[in-house]
């Protein structure tokens, strides 16, 4: 049997786009496809991507600053015919199953935090069949969006661990403000949508630059 260090964390929460999934491309050229199909202007890469990890509607809303309100739900609906078009070529980082196995085997609950709808992330959980690595999961349409506290507090109600004894991981400053809301520790990554020296100021334990790289702090630190 494997000896592991103590465990430090007993609930380990991560987001899905740009931590654990290799979407954060996709995701941008869908929102900027989106917004350009009812009429407003196209959001630069970086606008796009800033907004990754909110709620669709805040994240549509902040991407498209010129699209009326009344035209929200059509841009919903376009970026979510896109998103269709492309979903297939969105794939988990390489790594990420035998991270999660890894965790497993050591004890920690795992759980999902993340923008994404519950279909969403319930059709994203069955086609890679990862639905049975994760003791939880919230989404911001059955909940909050980040970085309002909500969606991680439900969490560790539910799985009943403690704010001191949770860790969140996402590769957005929504996540690590999350986890400052919730009262909860957090590692940043920077491999996803947002760039790594705007994590600083939320003081995450670690940032990782790869999955190899944050499971290898998590193996020693978590």
């Amino acid at each position: 049997m494997t000896d592991f260090p103590p465990r430090r964390f007993d609930l380990i929460a991560f987001d899905w786009d740009g931590t654990l999934f290799d979407s954060t491309r996709v995701i941008v050229r869908c929102i900027q496809a989106a917004v350009v199909d009812v009429g407003g202007a196209k959001p630069s890469e970086s606008d796009a991507a800033w907004v990754i990890g909110l709620g669709l509607a805040e994240a549509l809303a902040r991407a498209a600053p010129d699209v009326p309100r009344e035209k929200y739900a059509e841009l919903g609906a376009r970026y979510r015919y896109h998103y269709l078009k492309h979903q297939d070529d969105v794939v988990l980082f390489e790594g990420v199953l035998p991270m999660l196995d890894v965790l497993k085997a050591r004890g920690h609950r795992l759980a999902v935090a993340t923008g994404k709808s519950r279909r969403g992330l319930n059709e994203a959980l069955a086609t890679v069949s990862l639905r049975d690595r994760f003791d939880a999961s919230r989404t911001a349409d059955e909940t909050f969006g980040k970085p309002h506290p909500r969606m991680l507090l439900e969490l560790m109600d539910e799985l009943d661990v403690p704010a001191e004894r949770t860790l969140m991981i996402g590769d957005t400053t929504h996540d690590l403000q999350l986890a400052i809301n919730a009262g909860c520790a957090s590692v940043g990554v920077s491999y996803g949508a947002h760039a790594a020296e705007n994590f600083e100021v939320l003081a995450p334990l670690h940032v990782a630059h790869s999955v190899s790289g944050l499971t290898e702090w998590l193996l020693a630190n978590a």
